[in-house]
């Protein structure tokens, strides 16, 4: 089972390793990759030109912003009602189940998602939490309501927003769109594994974040939503830190005629033993 809104990743300077497309690819989930013109042959080598899309601009300096925004568009011009756009550093997709952290093998967590935030009118944007910030021994619900949407976002499409800025832009989006009183989806029940910012070449990691980049990124969103965006050193590194607190008075609307199943749906789901073997050459093929 796949998702039925567009996949969409961007990338830049990172064909080799090619994380999230690998995972995709090892899922069978249908994706675009959106790469700059410059890149073509470097992509065209190791994925299949008719998953690339090139972007009609190359080196602007802004980070992803314009990238982004040209998926928005791109997404808008196919008739999409959404769109999912993922950072190019993810290297696996799993189901969070009863404090397990299970490896699944096809996109039926993004069709999943999708139906859930299509019983609401509210939610603006929705996505995977992050593995490292779900910890196995900790219970957690299976969604967080009304926080920041990272790196493997469903982005409603008429929302009256674009991407903006250079730093921390999802999580900027994310506040706008709260402030405005939508809602926004964070699932724990489906997590992805990123690796953290400037741990891979490529990206960003040249433009936006090598010398004081961290305090900057931190101090743009401040200056973005100083009511309620702090900078703080932790962790031997400056970040920011969000209150999201006022947004507990926005609730989900559930759309008018909405009637849910009752009992179950697992989508087909089912838990699968691997033996030693077959996880090395698991092991193997992300590599």
């Amino acid at each position: 089972m796949n998702p039925k809104n567009p996949v969409y990743i961007i990338s830049k300077g990172r064909w080799r390793r090619r994380n999230t497309s690998k995972a995709l690819e090892e899922i069978k989930v249908p994706y675009h990759i959106v790469i700059e013109p410059q890149e073509y042959d470097k992509y065209a080598s190791v994925i299949a030109p008719e998953k690339i899309l090139v972007l009609p601009f190359s080196n602007l300096g802004e980070g992803s912003i314009p990238a982004r925004n040209w998926v928005w568009e791109h997404s808008m011009s196919i008739g999409a009602e959404k769109h999912w756009i993922l950072d190019d550093n993810m290297s696996m997709f799993e189901r969070f189940h009863e404090n397990r952290k299970i490896k699944v093998l096809s996109g039926t967590i993004f069709k999943c998602a999708e139906d859930f935030v299509d019983r609401y009118e509210n939610i603006a944007l929705s996505g995977f939490n992050y593995r490292f910030f779900v910890p196995a021994h900790e219970p957690r619900p299976a969604y967080t309501l009304n926080t920041r949407i990272y790196s493997c976002i469903l982005i409603r499409n008429d929302i009256p927003y674009r991407w903006r800025g250079r730093y921390n832009e999802d999580t900027d989006l994310s506040i706008r769109a709260l402030k405005d009183g939508w809602c926004t989806i964070l699932f724990n029940a489906f997590l992805t594994n990123k690796e953290g910012t400037m741990r891979q070449e490529g990206g960003n990691t040249e433009e936006l974040y090598k010398g004081d980049g961290r305090l900057k990124m931190a101090q743009s969103l401040e200056e973005q939503h100083p009511d309620i965006v702090k900078v703080s050193w932790k962790w031997d590194r400056w970040q920011h830190h969000v209150d999201y607190r006022m947004f507990e008075k926005n609730k989900l609307i559930k759309k008018d005629g909405l009637k849910i199943q009752e009992g179950f749906n697992n989508y087909g789901m089912a838990l699968k033993e691997y033996t030693d073997d077959e996880i090395r050459r698991q092991r193997r093929l992300r590599k």
